[in-house]
């Protein structure tokens, strides 16, 4: 236990792109008495991004200066790392994201939550099999979300893909376009569905759409803290956030 005067039950360092403007405050709404959040931001410039090509050159500019932002976080001696990007850690499939995450977690001495690792943890308790996904991406970064969750059993059924022309214009997706992204997936034959982004503001819209449609809504930085929070063993349960901080 952390002798931190507001920490005293965990302190988190969370990295994020500095690009990005909603993690921090979804994770910040999502911290429960005793924990804090300490962030540190990824220089990225706010590429255009126009193809598949360009996606990758934002991949490469996020995992160049990765260890910068989270060498800078440990200094504040966190208890766990929350890894508030998800594209790099979905990349080339499972084996090689948790690869990457042992070398992380390896580096800084701490163990690492990241949204890839957290969804696939958050879609096992509902047991779905089929799924839809929806992402800010472009169809390169798709593929490897898709091959993520393959390769953890999933069958990815849909999958649409925002291909938001640059890091700061997937914050300004509103909630009105992914609810019609939504409508025109869903069926029958879908289990559950996915957002992936960590910049995509769909935690409170997960919610709504979980009451609408009656299947599991997964939002990435709900189920990323949900699995940093349960990994340092704070077992809070809370109505209002979903049955992830509810009934797990």
């Amino acid at each position: 236990m952390s002798r931190d005067a507001r920490g005293w039950r965990c302190k988190f360092a969370v990295v994020a792109p500095s690009t990005n403007t909603i993690v921090q405050p979804d994770m910040d709404d999502l911290r429960v008495e005793g924990v804090t959040n300490h962030f540190g931001r990824i220089y990225v410039p706010n590429m255009k991004v126009g193809n598949d090509e360009d996606f990758v050159a934002l991949v490469e500019a996020i995992g160049s200066t990765l260890n910068d932002a989270v060498d800078r976080c440990l200094t504040c001696q966190p208890d766990y790392l929350i890894m508030g990007m998800s594209a790099l850690m979905f990349w080339d499939g499972r084996a090689a994201s948790e690869k990457r995450m042992q070398e992380l977690s390896e580096r800084c001495g701490l163990g690492v939550s990241a949204g890839s690792f957290a969804c696939e943890a958050a879609l096992n308790l509902t047991g779905a099999k089929r799924i839809a996904v929806i992402s800010p991406y472009f169809p390169i970064s798709d593929r490897n979300v898709t091959r993520f969750f393959q390769d953890c059993g999933f069958e990815v059924a849909r999958f649409r893909g925002l291909k938001c022309a640059s890091p700061v214009a997937i914050a300004e997706v509103q909630p009105e376009e992914l609810r019609a992204h939504v409508a025109e997936m869903d069926g029958d034959d879908i289990d559950a569905f996915v957002q992936v982004g960590t910049n995509l503001s769909m935690v409170s819209l997960c919610l709504e759409l979980e009451a609408e449609y009656g299947k599991p809504f997964i939002a990435i930085n709900a189920a990323t803290y949900w699995h940093a929070l349960r990994a340092m063993g704070v077992r809070d349960q809370f109505k209002g956030h979903g049955p992830l901080f509810e009934r797990h």
